[in-house]
């Protein structure tokens, strides 16, 4: 079996720490470059906290795909790059597995029509967590005999955008089998805007950022009489891993977009 190519986009990130680590201990891939904001031409083992890890670093993407042979892109940075940095991976036949959040539904299709055309896989996860995926299937099931919920998700305060990936996905995948409506009393205020949180098609969504978490949500159902409550918590960001090695693996066998693990999780 030929070795997987990859270069890993956001290295000195948390989660792009998590994810050279992984790559490098995985027998099938190899760590053929990183793409960074700074250190460019520098080896990524004369960074603090890859000590032996060889890999070329990179601050243009195109450069690096020009100058070597790569199969697969993991961009784990920010919103404002993951798109661009999905454009740069087609345009050179290489396949994207993106952690970035903030896509809008004409950017997935924009990008969709992109891989289809070039015949190349690719998939962007609001989360890579495999128990994350789960809630969300096991909301979905819920949400067909409760269909008042909401939703709390809680992130470490250094993330950028809010709701989280994760929320919304959650939101958009139990409105898959949940017709809208308003939940609340019909004639509550809020005496503090934002107190209920965002409005979703009548679900509520509320946003904790706060240090020491990581990546936690709760998905709360209302019925006559009881409440379910469906939580994952991401304790640390290792437990992402198993999900981008099977992303890693799941987008060389297709050739099209695929947004959220949840569709390659039987």
């Amino acid at each position: 079996m030929n070795r997987v190519k990859i270069v890993v986009a956001g290295p000195r990130g948390n989660m792009g720490k998590e994810a050279v680590k992984m790559v490098t201990e995985t027998n099938e891939f190899d760590l053929v470059a990183v793409v960074d904001s700074k250190n460019d031409g520098m080896n990524l083992s004369e960074i603090d906290g890859f000590h032996g890890i060889e890999a070329r670093v990179y601050t243009d993407i195109h450069k690096c795909f020009e100058e070597l042979e790569v199969d697969v892109l993991i961009d784990l940075t920010a919103p404002a790059f993951g798109k661009k940095h999905m454009e740069a991976a087609f345009a050179k036949g290489v396949r994207p597995v993106v952690g970035t959040t903030g896509f809008t539904e004409e950017d997935i299709e924009e990008l969709r029509t992109i891989a289809e055309e070039k015949s190349l896989g690719a998939i962007i996860a609001p989360n890579f967590a495999i128990g994350a995926i789960l809630m969300m299937k096991f909301s979905q099931m819920a949400a067909k005999y409760l269909a008042d919920v909401e939703i709390i998700e809680r992130h470490h305060d250094r993330k950028l955008d809010a709701p989280s990936g994760t929320a919304v996905k959650t939101a958009q995948l139990i409105s898959e089998v949940r017709a809208a409506k308003s939940q609340g009393h019909p004639n509550e205020t809020e005496e503090l805007k934002g107190a209920r949180g965002a409005d979703f098609e009548g679900m509520r969504i509320h946003s904790v950022r706060l240090p020491g978490l990581v990546a936690h949500q709760e998905v709360i159902f209302g019925g006559v009489g009881q409440t379910l409550t469906i939580r994952h918590d991401s304790i640390n960001r290792t437990s992402f891993m198993p999900g981008v090695k099977l992303a890693v693996e799941s987008v060389l066998r297709i050739d099209t977009l695929i947004y959220g693990l949840e569709h390659i999780i039987e």
